[in-house]
């Protein structure tokens, strides 16, 4: 699948088949971005799923200092965009301010709203303004029917090319669960809806820190997520989560993804 023939498929949303949003936290050099890049295009080539290669051109949101944030903007963004050429492939990242969205309009296709800003106005008709499709992830201290109003202020801002994802609620102050109805009830919004597998198994608010995780449950949630009715799946992947500079501990290991996406493919034709 080429690139435009990817992105219709993910806004169009096919109940037969599902999508994937996967790639690297952050974006953490272009020799491993590629690697990484290359790796998935060719899996998802052959199991014929659409695939979004992800990367975030810096991380705004760190719960230390001296936490990695990102090699340089524009950096960064260049590399998201020459591995969508070289491989015709859409990718989608992060935008943390209104003033961002124009500028990574420019490298990405697909713009992503965090789960904490999801309520941020000016940041959400900005997104909407670049006219490229517009990822929204729903707050971990929210309900679902909260990402209608999300939705709408994309919608009525002339942008009707709308993702909204899952990614679990907090759960106390160090865990997350996945209320499953909230994909049920999302869909009911008439928009693709995608289920961040990773990020709803962190564990954040360490007292060391740093965000850990349960990647043994990845599986799980994903088989769940497709039981169902997601019509896409976000998956963070490296080739070693340990040496990854972002996200580590709730990341799936790279060379686990095929299997995963077989097993997935098989309950998705069986439902």
């Amino acid at each position: 699948m080429n690139k435009q023939e990817i992105i219709n498929a993910v806004v169009k949303a096919d109940n037969n088949h599902f999508f994937v949003l996967a790639g690297p936290c952050a974006i953490e050099g272009k020799e491993i971005a590629n690697e990484i890049a290359g790796e998935l295009v060719e899996i998802c080539d052959r199991l014929q799923l659409p695939l979004v290669f992800k990367g975030s051109y810096r991380k705004a949101n760190r719960s230390r200092l001296d936490s990695f944030t990102g090699i340089g903007d524009e950096k960064a963004l260049e590399i998201l965009a020459d591995i969508g050429k070289k491989y015709n492939i859409p990718t989608v990242t992060d935008i943390h301010e209104s003033a961002e969205a124009a500028i990574a309009a420019q490298y990405v296709d697909v713009l992503q709203i965090p789960a904490f800003l999801f309520r941020q106005t000016d940041l959400l008709v900005a997104a909407a303004n670049t006219g490229k499709i517009v990822n929204i992830k729903k707050g971990q201290f929210a309900s679902a029917s909260a990402m209608k109003y999300a939705m709408d202020k994309v919608t009525e801002s002339g942008n009707d090319q709308v993702l909204l994802t899952e990614r679990g609620n907090m759960f106390g102050y160090g865990d997350l669960i996945v209320d499953f109805r909230n994909i049920t009830e999302m869909k009911s919004f008439q928009k693709p809806v995608i289920m961040d597998i990773t990020h709803s198994l962190q564990q954040p608010n360490s007292s060391t820190g740093v965000t850990g995780g349960k990647p043994e449950l990845i599986e799980t949630i994903a088989k769940a997520a497709i039981a169902v009715g997601a019509d896409g799946l976000f998956i963070e992947t490296h080739p070693d989560p340990s040496k990854a500079k972002s996200d580590g501990a709730n990341m799936l290991p790279l060379n686990q993804f095929e299997s995963l996406m077989k097993k997935l493919i098989r309950l998705k034709q069986a439902i």
